[in-house]
């Protein structure tokens, strides 16, 4: 499949506004928004053939991820921690 440079360019915009956007976001949100902007990222430093584009995104996505799971683990154990009171 091949993709035109404007199909390009606009996935470059769209990512930026999702990234931006995560921002704006609420706390609990705001880690799964900049992994789907990481995603558009990487997806864009591919067509672009832009390696350090897709590393630094690769990098991006797996901290937030590891960041939205350390979160989940510890609202986990707050509420084992609330159940046992």
């Amino acid at each position: 499949m091949t993709v035109g440079p404007a199909f390009v360019e606009s996935l470059g915009w769209a990512a930026t506004a999702v990234f931006v956007g995560s921002y704006f976001t609420r706390a609990s949100l705001l880690t799964r928004v900049q992994m789907v902007g990481a995603l558009m990222w990487i997806a864009y430093g591919v067509l672009q053939h832009a390696l350090p584009v897709v590393v630094a995104n690769l990098l991006v996505f797996a901290a937030a991820g590891w960041t939205a799971q350390r979160s989940r683990r510890e609202a986990m154990a707050t509420d084992e921690g609330l159940k046992a009171r």
